[in-house]
């Protein structure tokens, strides 16, 4: 038997029942947390805090506070830091572009998942994370959703190709992950002009389809129509980088110089709102 996720109002009460043994500051909203918290499991939610408590008693308070479950949260979402890991400083400016890549993207494009932080600090496996929280729990997606996102995955990739003036292998996750969201938009979602045509059996591995029974033919317009869709998200996230330059410079040197930058920080930034030395060291190094 599958259990799926608990919706809004069930994390909302599974917080009620691991707070219950812990201390809590007054100001807490436990529906705020629960609605930065949307596909969270029980588990991820008992460990958000269990984080949160950790964090607060290294402080040396006696009560966990909402500063502590945002921190907690993003652990539990990005893995933890990585601070000893050490970045040659053309490293960091790699990821710092790209992740402004990622960012700029994702703030432009309408209906997409609010931003929620950038980092180029390293966490789990990854260098940098762009991170966007759903303001709301998400059961379907859109075409345009999808398209969205192929656009903001692309966005790092676009960014480096552009401001660092070479590629790199820190868009594999990336790229990865775009051409499997293509693949099923195709192949499962009927997004595409070969119509509302299902080109896998349900849980089946791509290649075993294949290997099944599908034509040449079949595969070959398949393949065509993923190109299609991904490189319209390359298209799309040049387009928008190409025409935000400054605004991106200002994302990435922010990033270089602070390492984290939350949701008003990046709204600042692209509205101009920098420090002005700031903004006269990041055109320089361009």
């Amino acid at each position: 038997m599958t259990v799926s996720n608990p919706d809004l109002r069930g994390r909302e009460a599974i917080l009620k029942v691991h707070v219950a043994k812990v201390a809590m500051e007054p100001n807490v909203d436990l529906g705020s947390v629960a609605r930065g918290t949307p596909g969270f499991s029980g588990a991820d939610l008992a460990n958000l805090v269990n984080e949160a408590a950790l964090l607060a008693a290294r402080s040396g308070r006696t009560a966990i506070g909402l500063a502590d479950l945002d921190v907690a949260r993003d652990k539990v979402l990005m893995g933890a830091e990585r601070r000893s890991l050490v970045m040659s400083a053309d490293e960091r400016r790699t990821t710092a572009y790209h992740e402004a890549g990622h960012a700029l993207v994702a703030a432009l494009l309408p209906g997409t998942d609010p931003v929620h932080k950038v980092t180029i600090i390293p966490r789990g496996r990854a260098l940098g994370v762009t991170m966007q929280l759903p303001e709301a729990d998400r059961h379907t997606y859109s075409k345009d959703y999808l398209d969205a996102q192929l656009a903001i995955l692309m966005g790092g990739r676009v960014a480096e190709e552009i401001f660092i003036g070479r590629i790199t292998s820190g868009a594999g996750n990336d790229i990865e992950r775009v051409t499997e969201i293509a693949r099923r938009m195709v192949c499962e979602f009927g997004m595409s002009p070969l119509g509302p045509i299902a080109f896998r059996a349900p849980g089946a591995p791509w290649q075993e389809d294949r290997a099944a029974g599908m034509s040449e033919a079949t595969a070959r317009r398949v393949d065509e129509e993923i190109h299609r869709l991904v490189m319209g998200g390359y298209e799309t996230a040049t387009r928008l980088i190409s025409g935000n330059r400054d605004a991106l410079i200002r994302l990435a040197e922010e990033l270089l110089q602070v390492e984290s930058l939350d949701a008003e920080a990046v709204q600042a930034l692209l509205k101009g709102e920098a420090d002005a030395d700031l903004q006269i060291a990041a055109r320089s190094a361009i």
